[in-house]
């Protein structure tokens, strides 16, 4: 028998693929962390509403409204963020947002009316933005981009494990701790989950490296490859020399609009899930938290299996437009089914790994073409353009939730947004976004 003849480029694409295990096991694992923290607290006003707009007299708009102003104050702060990031470190100042979150999260407490709500919604997003683009950029220094997909999906993982595990826990919380020192269950909700942030944001200064060469944990060769695999992968790149270049390219409004058709469907899910589980005649607090986890779970096992066939595959634009139809086909059919609690469920799980699947997919198409020193700059304004569909989504929901008592319209419009996003993609070039 023949003994397998190991040529040098399979020799050197093992050692690769063990180097970037390395990576992935180092780092990964607490961006996760950081983003399931960061998803929490952004999202657990979803939870706080089943309790907060009766005691505070809230509307379903006033709601959606006071939830959407988040991306307001994300969308102004988010590119300066990611310039501070590029400039200062990524530790330092992933720290720093994550500090400063907990502590606005936190203040929560205090509302006791719409003004108050409006404006510290507000805040939170500013003290947020930049995470989110700073973790993507942070990525670009670590994995080329034929190895980006599985690993933003790893990331990414953290929106369905947050609701999978976060939607139990606040529906808890609001029931075991109401009345409470006088506390309402949204109060405490409100603190005990912004002191995770804290503690996280602390944690982030001893443990996150700036660059592959501040990584005592990587010896000189293992750095070496790290930094030819990304140095290869970037002459693939428009490199923009000053940030403003990025904001002249028509492929960076393109990706705008895809992404802000695909936020639309997320942050439905992420603010509203509970509302659409309740309006299906489930009571109780605990028992909307265990249900609204059902379809996280779904899109975790789905962004999962798709990045790793993009990866795989070397292909992007499929791989994007199939999950956006999964989720318009969700929503239609959780619009006509509305009036059972078991096929909403079953609707609802369809779009939530159709649309959750779409986000760390996405972002394999610009950082695939964005490079330079407009990069930080490129993906932060995406992020914040698209995110103002966070603004949209959940104020549009409320305001037609108001007008028609229903959720069926919103679901229908929610829909045809995913559709629109998905013929977007199809009109990029293969040659730009495939590799």
């Amino acid at each position: 028998m023949s003994t397998p003849v190991v040529t040098p480029e399979v020799h050197g694409l093992a050692r690769e693929n063990a180097v970037f295990r390395k990576v992935v096991r180092r780092i990964v694992p607490f961006l996760v962390l950081c983003y399931i923290v960061s998803y929490l607290d952004r999202v657990n006003v979803g939870f706080a509403k089943l309790q907060m707009s009766e005691d505070l007299g809230f509307s379903e708009a006033a709601y959606g409204l006071g939830a959407g102003l988040f991306f307001i104050g994300y969308f102004l702060f988010e590119v300066p963020s990611n310039l501070m990031l590029q400039r200062v470190g990524a530790r330092t100042w992933i720290a720093r947002i994550m500090i400063s979150w907990g502590l606005v999260s936190a203040a929560f407490v205090f509302v006791t009316d719409e003004a108050t709500f409006y404006v510290l919604r507000f805040l939170l997003g500013a003290a947020e933005a930049g995470f989110y683009p700073g973790v993507i950029l942070y990525c670009t220094y670590w994995f080329p981009s034929h190895r980006r997909a599985r690993v933003i999906a790893l990331f990414m993982s953290a929106i369905p494990v947050a609701g999978i595990f976060g939607n139990p826990l606040s529906g808890w919380i609001l029931d075991r701790f109401h009345g409470v020192s006088g506390w309402q269950g949204w109060q405490w909700m409100f603190l005990l989950e912004a002191i995770p942030a804290l503690a996280v944001g602390v944690a982030t200064l001893f443990y996150l490296d700036n660059g592959v060469r501040d990584a005592k944990w990587l010896t000189d060769e293992e750095k070496t490859v790290v930094e030819r695999a990304v140095a290869e992968d970037t002459v693939h790149q428009t490199v923009h020399g000053r940030v403003w270049d990025a904001f002249r390219d028509p492929k960076v409004w393109l990706m705008c609009l895809v992404y802000f058709c695909f936020v639309m469907g997320q942050y439905a899910l992420t603010f509203w899930m509970p509302t659409f589980v309740e309006s299906t005649g489930i009571e109780g607090n605990l028992a909307i938290g265990v249900l609204s986890a059902v379809p996280f779970v779904a899109a975790l096992v789905a962004m999962n299996l798709f990045g790793r066939s993009a990866d795989k595959r070397r292909e992007r634009r499929w791989h994007l437009v199939v999950p956006s139809l999964m989720g318009a086909v969700g929503f239609s059919l959780a619009a006509a089914w509305s009036g059972s609690t078991a096929l909403s469920l079953i609707a609802l799980s369809f779009a939530a790994a159709g649309v959750l699947t779409c986000a760390p997919l996405f972002w394999s198409l610009p950082t695939a073409f964005l490079g330079g020193t407009a990069a930080a700059a490129g993906l932060a304004a995406i992020n914040s353009v698209g995110n103002l569909a966070g603004f949209v989504s959940p104020y549009m929901i409320g305001a037609l939730k108001d007008a028609t008592g229903s959720t069926a319209i919103p679901m229908y419009v929610l829909a045809l947004s995913l559709v629109v996003g998905a013929a977007a993609v199809l009109t990029t070039k293969k040659s730009v976004v495939n590799r």
